[in-house]
């Protein structure tokens, strides 16, 4: 099968569905991006609707880099074709874009026209387009579009026999539009293979797809594997109405389906933001691949499926590695009522906190509570929960002082059910000093790990800088996690014995 050819329409198409369309400059600079996309084919404009797209679109056939089709867009009239030969004629591959409808309601209550006398307009069109741009440049191309193809049901053979004659006449590319998407894909696909297999085996068959009732890129992905090889797409979507085919969305779904897409992928999400900007449409939440919410999971089934294939190419729940786009988001962790434990290990963790799978399970009901009453809770409101239960479990210990005597010894001061107690150990280093005095109170307990974190100043909002874990060994041999945070590590260290302590003592 043949590789896909994108031509991209943001600059015509797009452009001319802003509320505030583009400077030469701002054009300019997509022009640019689309160079760094790869693009086969890009519509500068439409030089014949103003002095300042005219100039555009001779600016823009002036910086057209090598293999690059630049096509400008001309009603079957000779003084649109004349505007268009003369804006882009000069570039290394110029197209003429010439276009009549072929409908029947169009041809009967717009244009208020016979169908033959509409085919004779077009044929003679592009047979005015080819002999004109041909004399400029031997490489040059014409294509016709059939306006409101998708029209064409009722009438399809009569379009058929007009596209060959179109064809004799000079056409290189036939594009059949849906202009307005008023049926299933499959339906529209059905007028594209009559028209594919009608017509000479070299005819470029083209398809450009509006998205009114939100299947253009279905549309369009059918189209290529139906023999539509050209594909016109625009950046984010944009167009007139609900927009036109979303070029990412295409490019991204031919390359999950094994086809070599000629398209740099990873400029995409930088690409699709930069156009957001400039064309003041912002993306919204759930826009497939780019959206804020594209990568994000709620679920805990979802979360869990998600975290456990984070790492690999394919994942449990996203069509997509973020970083084929050039996405660098991780998929995002959002805890709301339907989470799990999983969400719960995954958001602390990520926020540089050590905590065990068990310990998730025993957040999340707390967690979740507290969702049910105000939504989706941030980072910050479950490292609360984290550091409530976890770090800062009361229970029948609480440590009053530590401090060094002398030499190895150090003076433990602290309370067990309220009554103070103060006693003296010693050991290598201030934690095992603290177990030494605690097995002389009678509280003996043996360490089996120890690590410590540097946190950032202000991680905890007054200047933390040191979080101890260590793990004591119970009387059934069961291991106690105990964590504590401080600015002082010996202190830290003795905080999370205490930590331990006190979830044995409650």
């Amino acid at each position: 099968m043949k590789q896909p050819f994108f031509y991209d329409i943001t600059l015509r198409d797009g452009n001319q569905s802003l509320k505030k369309p583009w400077q030469l400059s701002e054009k300019q600079f997509i022009f640019e991006k689309l160079h760094e996309l790869n693009v086969q084919a890009v519509e500068v404009g439409f030089p014949a609707s103003s002095h300042m797209d005219f100039e555009a679109c001779k600016t823009l056939a002036d910086m057209a880099w090598d293999n690059l089709v630049v096509s400008a867009l001309a009603r079957a009239v000779k003084s649109d074709i004349d505007s268009a030969i003369k804006a882009i004629g000069h570039s290394k591959i110029p197209r003429v874009h010439t276009f009549l409808t072929l409908s029947p309601f169009h041809m009967k209550y717009v244009l208020n026209k016979k169908p033959d006398y509409c085919a004779k307009v077009a044929i003679e069109a592009v047979e005015y387009a080819t002999k004109n741009i041909k004399k400029i440049n031997k490489d040059a191309q014409v294509q016709f579009s059939v306006e409101h193809f998708g029209d064409c049901i009722e009438n399809i053979d009569f379009v058929v026999d007009t596209l060959k004659k179109i064809v004799k006449a000079g056409a290189y590319v036939i594009n059949l539009p849906n202009t307005v998407e008023r049926t299933r894909p499959a339906t529209f696909i059905n007028l594209i293979e009559k028209v594919k297999n009608a017509l000479p085996e070299d005819v470029i068959i083209s398809m450009h797809n509006h998205n009114d009732l939100g299947m253009a890129t279905a549309t369009t992905v059918e189209g290529y594997f139906a023999g539509a090889i050209q594909l016109e797409c625009c950046l984010n979507g944009l167009g007139e109405r609900a927009g036109n085919t979303d070029f990412a969305q295409v490019a991204v779904a031919l390359h999950n389906n094994g086809v070599d897409v000629p398209v740099n992928l990873e400029k995409i999400y930088e690409t699709s933001m930069i156009i957001s900007q400039m064309a003041k449409v912002q993306i919204y939440e759930k826009a497939p691949l780019i959206g804020p919410e594209a990568l994000a999971h709620r679920s805990g089934i979802h979360q869990d499926g998600a975290i456990k294939t984070k790492d690999m190419d394919f994942g449990a729940y996203r069509p997509i590695k973020p970083s084929l786009i050039g996405r660098d988001d991780d998929e995002k962790i959002g805890f709301t009522s339907q989470s799990g434990k999983t969400a719960v290990f995954e958001i602390i963790n990520n926020a540089g906190y050590p905590i065990t799978i068990e310990e998730a399970v025993r957040l999340t009901p707390i967690v979740k509570e507290i969702s049910e009453k105000k939504g989706e809770l941030g980072t910050d409101e479950i490292l609360k929960v984290y550091f409530r239960e976890i770090l800062d479990v009361k229970g029948a210990f609480e440590l009053v002082s530590f401090k060094l005597v002398g030499g190895d010894k150090f003076k433990l001061g602290f309370k067990f059910n309220g009554e103070l107690k103060e006693v003296e150990g010693s050991g290598n280093g201030p934690l095992d000093a603290c177990l030494d005095a605690l097995k002389n109170a009678g509280f003996s307990r043996k360490l089996s790990f120890y690590k410590q974190y540097a946190l950032d100043e202000d991680k905890m909002g007054a200047g933390a800088s040191a979080m101890s874990v260590i793990h004591l060994v119970g009387k059934n041999n069961e291991e106690i996690i105990g964590r504590a945070i401080d600015q002082n590590t010996a202190r830290a260290n003795v905080k999370a014995i205490f930590n331990a302590l006190n979830q044995v003592y409650k």
